[in-house]
């Protein structure tokens, strides 16, 4: 069985700050990728380790627009509150993820829980963009809630394997989705070696949050990703100490992809009325909060 090569590792970038909350690099984005290569992810920020002393003010991003694709948010450390208009909202807490589509157009804001912002401590997150296939842009928003309790785990030898969408074996992730798509979230804290079978013709994305790992004996460094060719269905990875990384894998979507700040459609002008419908107020709005 052919394996998938490895077409370019992708060097971290600059952290920057999104709103007062989230110290982010972006890993990758389809702004400086091919967005065919990448399909149907868009970006992924990365909010490494960070102490957070205690406060009474609200850290986070306060209200914005999205439409035409879907952001998915893992609270590696710490807990995030958010609010859509579209009627989703909750508390994501360690371990959990949130799925939340924004399709014909949602606001929301995000920002650190009530409990950890006043207690404070250390503070991790990943934000993904994810597409939706062009009949599904202007879909009903939905927002997935999922606790770490409910995600199937794939035991190691030395480590874990948490499927968050997709399959690994017999292992099916809660997360639905609108195309074909597997995400794993792999912890390994010892010697370990694992092979696995993903789709010819798909997108694979290796995220290396922290730690390293091998693939096809090229070593990944925390804060790079390996963007994977598209021909061949095996990958091979050996984890040698501690290490945790994200496995993207996706079927690649057809047609262009224009983005506008927070809106990714198929044309331009799809973009403009896009423009239009947030400032006509047809995305909806969020109700101040009491208290």
């Amino acid at each position: 069985m052919k394996q998938k090569s490895i077409h370019k590792v992708i060097r971290p970038r600059e952290k920057h700050w999104v709103g007062d909350g989230f110290y982010v690099s972006t890993l990758f984005s389809m702004h400086s990728e091919d967005p065919q290569l990448i399909s149907p992810f868009l970006l992924l920020d990365h909010a490494s380790p960070k102490s957070f002393s205690p406060s009474q003010h609200k850290r986070g991003v306060g209200t914005h627009p999205h439409r035409g694709f879907e952001t998915v948010t893992f609270a590696i450390q710490g807990e995030v509150d958010h609010r859509d208009s579209g009627g989703g909202g909750g508390r994501i807490t360690t371990g959990g993820v949130q799925w939340m589509t924004a399709g014909s157009g949602v606001v929301h804001e995000e920002f650190h829980s009530k409990d950890f912002t006043e207690k404070g401590g250390t503070f991790e997150m990943v934000q993904l963009w994810v597409n939706l296939p062009k009949e599904h842009k202007m879909t009903k928003p939905r927002y997935q809630s999922m606790d770490k309790e409910d995600f199937p785990v794939v035991n190691l030898k030395n480590g874990n394997i948490k499927v968050v969408a997709g399959k690994y074996g017999d292992a099916k992730g809660p997360a639905q989705t609108f195309s074909p798509i597997n995400i794993y979230e792999i912890k390994g804290n010892g010697e370990e070696e694992l092979n696995f079978n993903l789709p010819e013709g798909s997108n694979t994305l290796i995220v290396q949050l922290s730690g390293d790992v091998f693939l096809h004996d090229q070593n990944i460094l925390a804060g790079e990703v390996a963007l994977l060719s598209q021909q061949g269905e095996q990958v091979s990875l050996r984890i040698k100490e501690s290490s945790h990384f994200l496995v993207l894998n996706g079927e690649p979507l057809e047609g262009p992809v224009v983005s506008y700040g927070p809106f990714v459609m198929s044309t331009k002008a799809e973009i403009m009325t896009a423009i239009k419908d947030f400032e006509a107020g047809k995305m909806g709005q969020l109700v101040e909060e009491k208290g």
